[in-house]
């Protein structure tokens, strides 16, 4: 009998924004009046994750809108942050790349940026010692942001590489805003050793996948289940082993996909793409890593091999030195039961 919750999992895709505990929101949204209800959890709810929304990317994004006004202090920050890496430890996530945006953190209090970026590497450092838990920073540009303040945030990211931040991504609203202005911000990324990720093929058309190959230089593309509708962008992916960092529960909630059971993650896996599973913002959606898995193997129908394997995937995506990438790859084949063993599954 094998339990799906004790499973050792890696999560490369996790917003720290869209990962707060709900409690811990009410108390500061009681603590300092702000503008949402703050009577009950279930009053504050829909403010903060997504309940009777549509299922767009607008009504998705506007809950960050809303999260931001919850960051008043640096000591409420310094605990969001070590919460929700707890609350990963506590699914038996064992390895997680935690992206974060400093402007987002500071915008709303006027904090400086990269004291906020310390503030989490201080908080994910004490986390990971208190917890079976080793965690990697992803610094957050944001495509909707001026180039100059995403500068700013940019060499952030490049000052901590090594020390805490391991990678550096873009996201936001691809729909509206291009990528290729950000080209020589990730061009620098690349050459201080970052990993590169870059939020792709997901509400706008496969074309975002080919400009964060070609323009940003991603190694890994975050969600990227719009590549299938383009066999050239398709093969390069494929020439480039790119890695596809796909959130099950999101992409339901923002309407990129219709009906769970015909979700693109079957097919991509089918055609040998190095896809994995990931959370992208469990308190915004009301998930954790273990629901994942679930859907996955109960309503997609992948079978535990290749959920494995697509675990394995992860682990040899991570943003580390090649010989750490090789010591997680081979820890985890280690972890994870084999296929033979594991079989019944349950939350």
């Amino acid at each position: 009998m094998a339990d799906l919750k004790t499973l050792p999992k890696i999560d490369l895709h996790r917003h720290l924004e869209g990962s707060l505990r709900l409690e811990t929101l009410l108390e500061i949204a009681r603590k300092y009046n702000l503008k949402v209800p703050s009577t009950t959890l279930e009053a504050l709810r829909p403010f903060v994750q997504v309940t009777n929304d549509p299922a767009t990317h607008e009504a998705f994004l506007g809950k960050f809108e809303v999260l931001r006004h919850f960051y008043r202090t640096p000591e409420m920050i310094r605990r969001l942050v070590y919460e929700a890496v707890v609350d990963a430890a506590e699914d038996n996530v064992k390895y997680l790349e935690l992206r974060f945006s400093p402007q987002a953190l500071s915008r709303v209090r006027g904090f400086s940026m990269a004291d906020a970026a310390d503030w989490v590497i201080e908080s994910v450092a004490q986390a990971e010692a208190d917890y079976d838990i080793q965690v990697g920073l992803i610094v957050t540009l944001v495509r909707h942001d001026p180039v100059p303040q995403a500068t700013q945030v940019a060499e952030i990211a490049f000052e901590r590489f090594g020390k805490g931040i391991v990678g550096l991504d873009l996201a936001g609203d691809e729909v509206k805003f291009p990528s290729r202005p950000f080209t020589p911000l990730f061009e620098e990324a690349k050459k201080v050793g970052l990993g590169i990720t870059v939020h792709a093929g997901e509400w706008a058309s496969a074309y975002g996948v080919r400009e964060a190959i070609l323009d940003l230089f991603a190694d890994r593309i975050g969600h990227g289940v719009r590549t299938l509708e383009n066999s050239e962008i398709l093969q390069l992916v494929r020439d480039h082993q790119t890695a596809f960092e796909v959130c099950l529960t999101s992409n339901l909630q923002t309407g990129v996909v219709h009906q769970m059971n015909h979700h693109p993650l079957v097919d991509m896996l089918d055609l040998g793409l190095l896809a994995t599973i990931n959370t992208d913002d469990p308190s915004i959606s009301n998930c954790t890593l273990t629901d994942e898995y679930e859907i996955a193997l109960n309503k997609l129908k992948i079978s535990y091999p290749t959920l494995r394997q697509t675990i394995l995937t992860a682990a040899n995506s991570a943003f580390l030195p090649e010989d750490k990438r090789a010591a997680l790859v081979q820890k985890f084949d280690s972890l994870l039961p084999q296929p033979e063993s594991f079989t019944t599954i349950h939350s």
